[in-house]
């Protein structure tokens, strides 16, 4: 990478340096203190009412303000942890060999310092969880026999283990990282630590908790890296970073996407907690107008940070006739300067939530829920038929946004190509437009939502999951659309979305997860791991695990074909004989499956299916037979489109050789049947 710039600032001396980490650290200090005093602030007006309704003892006021500040500046410190991962990857480039620059190693040693500082607030969030459920005070909760005792029957407890866990993982990968490709691990590992806390709490239980779990994931990733990224694009122009403008048009992009993540999923959660008549009349009611209000006030600055301080900064880069860089420190100065008031207002709007989440909703009267509604979150009246599949539609927020989002980035890169006046097969647009539809069909149709509560409408769903969306995304051909829309970076210059993808499919890890073998076990293995090895009947009642099952289908289905289908460049090259291999020698375990399903003697999940109580009749043995019945011909269409698939690459590869070959003998005048001539004469006139 060119290193030489006209316009990159001098790099600034020791002193400067030092002077500047202390400003950062003055920031961290100021932001988790705003964060901490709104929280107990927010907690004191609903404290009482909270011990009240939970008809426990007073667990004393270490407990009482010690479990929201731990909450708000915890999760502050996961959104400068996220954000600033998401910097060092994304905003900022590395060097050619792949290793951090000096402003990658820095956002990566800061989110290594705020991700041990959200596990550890996890660590004491486990004590003071079970201090708030029982009514100890936190130094009789705090002790080993309590814990052990009670770690067990605190939900509350759990999440938070499981949050530390995750954070701490994440702080050590931070801590030790050099090279570009690990911080994406760290960006996973801070984003699983967040979703403890997203899947518990207000969300997770009472009716619609499916949408309001789904939005709030949606809510807290949406303003973690929104806020965490502001953060690192501040840190990293207070230090005159080389890179600046450039991180600050990346982050002015991702923020516009992040305020209206937030703004939407925020809207959706509220409305499911808190019905528009109780806004005002309730606590929680006025503390979420205030959370909108905080909302609209970081989107006001938001927008007048982009039309005046990014605007100044940017014009850094034009700035030749500025020797002394006297007004480049005046705009990189005022973009510092706003940007930390709103990163004030971020640490009060944390704050905010903290005490949100301590404070009770509008009471709901669950004696009206019925059981199928707060297992899965809505109700079921009346048994499924094809008009019900079709017709009664509820969209998932998760899956169902994706689907939309595929399809809408596809025909961007597809019209980008033809406003270029470059062609692109219609086939393949067809197949991933009819992947979205397929995807957006099976998890937010009356396939979606009588898939929880039916296991044979649960395996339709499961194999169009795994099965048919990722066979027609993959013959859409999105790698090769995205490497010939996207804009090479060019010689010398920072690396684009374009050198990521590559990177990504050159990388160690894609190579280990496209080996056959791993492929195959992968997609194969997990049936008999989920169905048969007693893990769907232990996860089913939880919400996350519909989540990461559909996940698990649609990533590995696709991997899997892409192995064998291989339209787009893959870390493997793997001939039209080999992927047939592949396939073939995957139907058989696939095959049995379905038959060993339909074998079964007890039915799996049965305790679950039982306790929802459906209004009408039906046999689950019989139920779980159909389910098997769907696992074992749902082979067979895939299996049609890949035989197609591959016959035609097939006899692709050979017309492609077929032009080689004449475009050779054009070239030597068929040498090669010349001389092949030649031989046959000379045998022909030998000794007889």
């Amino acid at each position: 990478m060119n290193r030489a710039s006209s316009t990159a600032p001098t790099a600034p001396g020791r002193d400067e340096m030092r002077d500047e980490r202390g400003v950062v650290a003055g920031v961290c200090w100021l932001i988790g203190w705003v964060t901490a005093i709104i929280a107990v602030v927010v907690t004191s007006a609903s404290a009482a009412s909270a011990i009240k309704l939970a008809g426990v003892p007073d667990p004393g006021w270490i407990t009482t303000y010690g479990l929201p500040v731990v909450t708000g500046v915890g999760q502050l410190s996961a959104a400068v942890a996220l954000g600033t991962a998401v910097f060092a990857a994304f905003f900022v480039p590395a060097q050619a060999d792949g290793i951090f620059d000096i402003g990658g190693y820095r956002a990566m040693r800061i989110s290594a310092v705020a991700s041990l500082i959200w596990g550890v607030c996890g660590l004491l969030g486990v004590p003071l969880a079970i201090s708030d459920v029982s009514g100890e005070s936190f130094a009789e909760a705090i002790t080993p026999a309590n814990l052990t005792n009670a770690y067990g029957q605190v939900a509350g407890a759990q999440t938070w283990l499981w949050t530390a866990i995750f954070a701490l993982l994440a702080a050590v990968l931070a801590r030790v990282v050099w090279r570009w490709g690990w911080s994406i691990g760290v960006i996973v590992l801070v984003t699983l630590s967040l979703m403890p806390s997203a899947l518990a709490g207000h969300s997770s239980s009472g009716g619609d908790h499916d949408l309001a779990t789904n939005s709030l994931i949606l809510h807290i990733v949406g303003a973690a890296v929104w806020m965490g990224g502001l953060f690192a694009v501040v840190a990293y122009a207070l230090a005159h970073g080389r890179w600046r403008v450039l991180a600050v048009r990346r982050f002015s992009r991702v923020a516009f996407w992040c305020i209206l993540v937030v703004g939407a999923s925020g809207v959706i959660n509220a409305l499911t907690r808190a019905p528009i008549g109780d806004l005002l009349d309730t606590t929680y009611g006025r503390l979420i107008l205030w959370k909108v209000a905080a909302f609209l006030v970081l989107g006001g600055l938001g927008a007048w940070h982009r039309r005046r301080t990014i605007a100044a900064l940017e014009a850094t880069a034009d700035d030749a006739a500025d020797p002394a860089g006297t007004g480049r420190s005046w705009r990189t100065s005022l973009f510092v300067r706003f940007g930390i008031v709103e990163l004030i207002v971020f640490a009060a709007t944390f704050g905010l939530a903290a005490g949100l989440s301590r404070t009770p909703p509008p009471p709901v009267d669950t004696a009206s829920i019925s059981p199928v509604e707060l297992k899965i979150g809505y109700l079921i009246t009346e048994p499924p038929t094809f008009a019900r599949i079709m017709f009664d539609w509820r969209f998932d927020l998760i899956f169902g946004t994706l689907a939309i989002v595929l399809a809408v980035v596809y025909l961007r890169g597809v019209v980008r190509l033809r406003r270029r006046g470059d062609q692109w097969p219609i086939g393949r647009t067809v197949a991933w437009i009819l992947g979205c539809a397929l995807l957006l069909f099976a998890t937010s149709s009356g396939l979606g939502r009588y898939s929880p509560a039916m296991f044979s409408i649960h395996m339709i769903s499961h194999m169009m999951m795994s099965m048919m969306v990722p066979v027609l995304l993959v013959l859409g051909g999105p790698v090769t659309l995205a490497l010939r829309a996207l804009a090479p970076a060019g010689k010398g210059n920072p690396a684009g979305p374009r050198e990521w993808i590559l990177a990504g499919i050159h990388s160690p890890w894609g190579r280990i997860v496209t080996h056959p073998g791993v492929a195959a076990v992968i997609f194969v293995g997990s049936f008999y791991v989920l169905y048969l090895g007693g893990l769907f009947e232990t996860v089913i009642d939880y919400h996350a695990a519909h989540l990461a099952m559909n996940l698990h289908f649609l990533v590995s289905g696709y991997v899997f074909y892409w192995l064998t289908i291989g339209i787009d460049p893959a870390p493997r090259q793997v001939s039209p004989v080999a992927k047939l291999g592949i396939v073939w020698g995957s139907l058989p375990f696939h095959a049995f499956f379905g038959v060993a399903l339909m074998m079964t003697g007890s039915v799996i999940a049965e305790q679950y299916y039982r306790s929802l109580m459906l209004p009408w009749r039906y046999d689950l043995f019989d139920d779980q037979r159909i389910g098997g019945g769907i696992a074992w011909a749902a082979g067979e269409i895939p299996l049609v489109v890949i035989m197609l698939a591959l016959l035609v690459q097939w006899q692709r590869s050979d017309e492609r050789a077929a032009r080689r070959y004449d475009r050779q003998a054009d070239r030597d005048h068929d040498a090669d049947l010349e001389g092949y001539n030649e031989m046959l004469k000379s045998l022909n006139d030998g000794p007889r």
